[in-house]
């Protein structure tokens, strides 16, 4: 019988309760009323929001509005926003050859950022490629953990190998959501969990390079934050879900 190399992060200190309180709280706000007949208003301002944040975390922000204007041309924020706009359309396929949809992830952010060559191509490096080959069993089913689990390992094992050129961050954030969507945790992608990277950001910091340790300590400060992350774009939905509400 073959071991599943993360199960051990659900025995760390508080993580197993911080995983079931993060579950709930997207199960109830899964539940919100507006949902029922405008998901899809809500899924398209939580990719709006969720692009927002992930470029602010390269070092990019902007007003949400502005960008809603569609006044914003900055490349980096333009790449987070056709990253978030393509993970439906991606979802399948994640599951069965997740590098070939990290490297069409890696063309939709880095477009107009990194030189044409380097697009969709990893950096060469061997201890990287092995990694991502690790990291993709993972996604092809080679744990058993819970889909949040598995998204905070992908999100931060993304951020510390920096696999492609240019805003790595970006891919890095939209594979992890391509786990909660691709999993059925998520399907319609409602929960903008990059909004709670964002506003928590120096402890998002922190905690990523706390993660590339690889200590006991390190992972368990990376799985903390990740779920209260969560925590806080499941709310986004309820935010988002009044407004459209109040809207209509």
């Amino acid at each position: 019988m073959t071991t599943d190399p993360l199960a051990p992060l659900l025995a760390l200190a508080d993580i197993a309760s911080a995983v079931e309180r993060a579950r709930d709280r997207v199960d109830l706000a899964h539940r919100h009323r507006a949902l029922r007949r405008h998901g899809g208003q809500v899924a398209a301002e939580v990719g709006l929001r969720s692009a927002v944040a992930s470029a602010a975390l390269e070092g990019r922000g902007y007003e949400r509005e502005e960008v809603r204007a569609g006044t914003v041309t900055d490349p980096v924020l333009q790449g987070a926003l056709r990253a978030a706009g393509a993970l439906s359309g991606l979802s399948e396929l994640w599951p069965k050859a997740p590098r070939q949809v990290l490297a069409r992830l890696h063309v939709l952010a880095a477009r107009d950022v990194v030189p044409e060559a380097e697009l969709g191509r990893p950096v060469a490096d061997p201890v990287v490629a092995a990694r991502l080959d690790g990291l993709a069993g993972l996604v092809a089913g080679g744990t058993k953990v819970p889909p949040l689990v598995l998204a905070a390992v992908v999100h931060g094992e993304l951020l510390n190998l920096r696999p492609f050129a240019g805003p790595s961050g970006v891919v890095a954030r939209a594979a992890a959501r391509l786990v909660l969507i691709s999993t059925g945790f998520d399907p319609r992608g409602l929960v903008a969990v990059d909004v709670g990277h964002r506003e928590r950001e120096p402890e998002y910091v922190g905690a990523a390079g706390a993660f590339a340790t690889g200590t006991p300590d390190g992972l368990r400060s990376w799985l903390r934050h990740y779920m209260a992350a969560v925590e806080v774009g499941a709310d986004q939905i309820a935010l988002i879900g009044d407004e459209v509400l109040a809207a209509s």
